[in-house]
């Protein structure tokens, strides 16, 4: 589609956590620019739902049903994506998943590494599969999604952070490896997100609604949306020349 001023036009993309929240939006994003998605979670039921809704308005869209810490879904999806589409073009490795706030010396240590699991190993998984898929073509970009958790730290939830922290610097370090290559690799550093695991954690703690809203210059909570306009413009040509980069989309709440 040359010339076409969508961000995405003809891409093959893969989206991890696709089942819901900044996934789910994700996916109806990048198809409203142009792109061709393959969309993975452990959900069938919703991806399924959102898959039909992608192709019943005009969109390409399949789902693989895996669980992004075990190596051999990993690579079964970004198969399918190349099987599909020919290609794999971009990817963005929303996968994630938090926990109880605890203090770290109660923390559980099923916990922590279920954490770990999802949140570090899936990227890593993510990103070797789709780096091989894409060296084959020539080039493309990953985006994974970390958190101004890893950016800063905050009590009683030390996993969290530690996982998130830890994807970026996966990131810098597959964005220095590949730039050459033609890899753009970059992060987001999503702020309170409507979600649900925000959503679960607010009904939890209803306080703190009203704590994150009074700690950021724009204080409202973001729509899942907000952050996927964000993916897809890293996953795009228009940020040909940002590569290793960590993109705050966080109402200004890292600038306190």
């Amino acid at each position: 589609m040359e010339g076409s001023s969508l961000l995405l036009a003809d891409r093959s993309v893969l989206i991890t956590g696709a089942s819901a929240g900044i996934g789910a939006a994700a996916a109806r994003v990048f198809c409203r620019e142009g792109a061709r998605v393959t969309l993975v979670a452990r959900r069938a039921p919703e991806l399924a739902t959102l898959v039909e809704d992608l192709r019943t308005a005009g969109h390409q869209a399949q789902y693989v049903v895996a669980d992004v810490s075990r190596t051999e879904d990993v690579a079964r999806a970004v198969a399918a994506a190349v099987s599909a589409y020919g290609r794999l073009d971009a990817a963005f490795n929303n996968a994630g998943v938090g926990a109880e706030p605890k203090p770290l010396h109660l923390l559980d240590e099923g916990v922590y590494d279920s954490v770990m699991d999802t949140n570090v190993r899936g990227v890593w998984n993510c990103m070797r599969h789709e780096i091989r898929a894409m060296l084959t073509t020539g080039g493309g970009a990953i985006v994974n999604n970390s958190s101004t958790a890893g950016l800063v730290a905050t009590p009683v939830t030390a996993a969290y952070i530690a996982s998130k922290h830890a994807v970026l610097g996966l990131t810098k370090a597959a964005a220095t490896e590949y730039a050459a290559q033609g890899i753009r690799v970059n992060a987001l550093a999503p702020g309170s997100t409507r979600s649900e695991m925000i959503d679960a954690w607010l009904k939890e703690n209803p306080a703190m609604e009203e704590v994150l809203l009074q700690s950021a210059p724009l204080p409202r909570i973001a729509a899942p949306e907000e952050i996927a306009e964000a993916a897809a413009w890293l996953c795009s040509d228009r940020a040909s020349f940002v590569i290793g980069a960590t993109l705050s989309v966080d109402g200004g709440w890292t600038t306190r």
